[in-house]
């Protein structure tokens, strides 16, 4: 099979270089790509936020699958003109997308699903911002309603912090929703959607503060690890049972069947499993670090979830390996990146046993250099026989790759590693309970 990835990062890097390891995959093409993608297939420099170009890319190259990576061009419609063209796609329509591009729809659909979430309230205005606060109390947690790249939350003690951001959406013509805080360790899972079957891939955790200890503000995803062994042995079960097959009827229910992979980010609480956010597409960096470890064909477990045939999958197959991902961001990352440096490096670090590098942030100068042209660069993958020898590998890897400014965390996966992360006794109220709380 032809396969079409859409997208420039880190996450369609690490979908395209297991793509090719799928023997039923013959050919796969990427617009527009990036320097490391470049490397593997034929980058087409194409606007894939296009519906227009990227479904003449499509037609052009004869494309058999689309694999749709950001969450931009699913809010634009790209799927939807790609499936009028008669393409089976991997990634939902610009209406199932809804669940990723407005926060206050994705509580609705849990509020109606039974979906256990975070108590919310959407504020169009300052005043209707501050009564929500004092109504949750701290720590606060403000969130622009729409897309954001992943740096569109705060949570912050500090009232005046919460309310300059909740300030900063309105001026920018937006609305946002303002939550109760959530407690305990948070859960990173993907689950693929073919519109009614759900299929889990293996949970991993993501680190989206720039600096160790989770201090500073919020970013795109500075790392990830995977598999968490310290996760409830009925995690898994009980995200597909209360949260991902819910939502999927729900969708269904509603006539915007989703199709593609539902991003179950989720907050394991003292009071039982909460969703933080819906996402409608991989995760970046959690992707890099869940691929590197899938031994099932990604090729034809994309194209049944294209083609509604998902419950003819095969049972999926895991290394036995631990993945930790580090993300090297350029300087003053994540508010104006430094952009247009040389990155040196990458052939020893990617020489390191077990271990790859996947761009993100990266393009070719004149020269045929590789150079920094994103916020988030790179990431360094590596599996390990555990999250020690993979945090190893890892960080040797990182420490091979030279971008004047560039920083790096020094703790991904590190309290997992030390077998620090404890999950409370959680108490799981029934359904009812459950949808009542979802209400905002």
């Amino acid at each position: 099979m032809k396969v079409l990835v859409l997208g420039p990062g880190g996450r369609e890097h690490a979908i395209v270089r297991s793509l090719l390891s799928d023997p039923q995959v013959t050919e796969v093409h990427a617009a527009p790509g990036n320097a490391g993608i470049a490397q593997l297939v034929p980058c087409h420099a194409v606007d894939a936020n296009s519906p227009a170009a990227a479904t003449a890319l499509a037609v052009k190259l004869e494309a058999d699958l689309v694999v749709v990576g950001p969450e931009a061009p699913l809010a634009a419609g790209v799927s939807d003109a790609l499936r009028e063209a008669g393409f089976p796609v991997f990634g939902p329509g610009k209406e199932a997308a809804q669940l990723e591009a407005s926060k206050a729809f994705a509580k609705q659909i849990m509020a109606e699903a039974g979906v256990p979430t975070a108590l919310a309230k959407v504020a169009v205005n300052a005043s209707e911002a501050a009564d929500a606060l004092d109504t949750f109390g701290a720590p606060y947690v403000v969130k622009d309603d729409g897309l954001a790249a992943g740096k569109g939350v705060v949570v912050t003690s500090d009232r005046d912090e919460a309310l300059a951001h909740a300030q900063s959406c309105f001026e920018a013509g937006g609305t946002v929703v303002i939550e109760e805080y959530l407690d305990g360790p948070e859960v990173s899972l993907f689950v693929l959607c073919d519109g009614k079957t759900t299929v889990p891939l293996a949970p991993a955790q993501d680190f989206k503060r720039i600096f160790d200890n989770d201090e500073g503000p919020n970013t795109g995803g500075m790392g990830a690890y995977s598999p968490l062994d310290w996760a409830p042995e009925d995690l898994v079960a009980e995200v597909i049972e209360r949260v991902a097959q819910p939502t999927v009827d729900e969708m269904a229910h509603r006539g915007t069947p989703f199709i593609g992979v539902l991003f179950c980010g989720l907050a394991l609480t003292s009071r039982g499993l909460r969703v933080i956010e819906f996402n409608a597409r991989f995760g970046d960096p959690e992707t890099q670090a869940v691929l590197a470890r899938l031994k099932t064909p990604l090729g034809g477990l994309l194209m049944a979830a294209a083609k509604g045939e998902l419950d003819k999958a095969e049972e999926l197959r895991w290394a036995r390996e631990s993945a930790v991902c580090v993300v090297l961001a350029a300087e003053n990352y994540p508010d104006t990146p430094r952009k247009g440096d040389r990155i040196r490096g990458l052939k020893k670090a990617n020489a390191v046993q077990n271990v790859h590098v996947i761009h993100a942030g990266t393009s070719l100068d004149e020269d045929g250099k590789v150079i920094a042209t994103g916020g988030r660069v790179l990431a360094v993958v590596a599996l390990g026989d555990d999250l020690v020898e993979a945090r190893e590998r890892a960080y040797e890897g990182m420490e091979l790759i030279e971008l004047d400014g560039g920083q790096y965390r020094s703790d991904i996966a590190a309290k997992a590693a030390r077998g620090e992360i404890v999950v409370e006794s959680r108490r799981t109220p029934a359904r009812p309970a459950a949808a009542e709380e979802a209400q905002a």
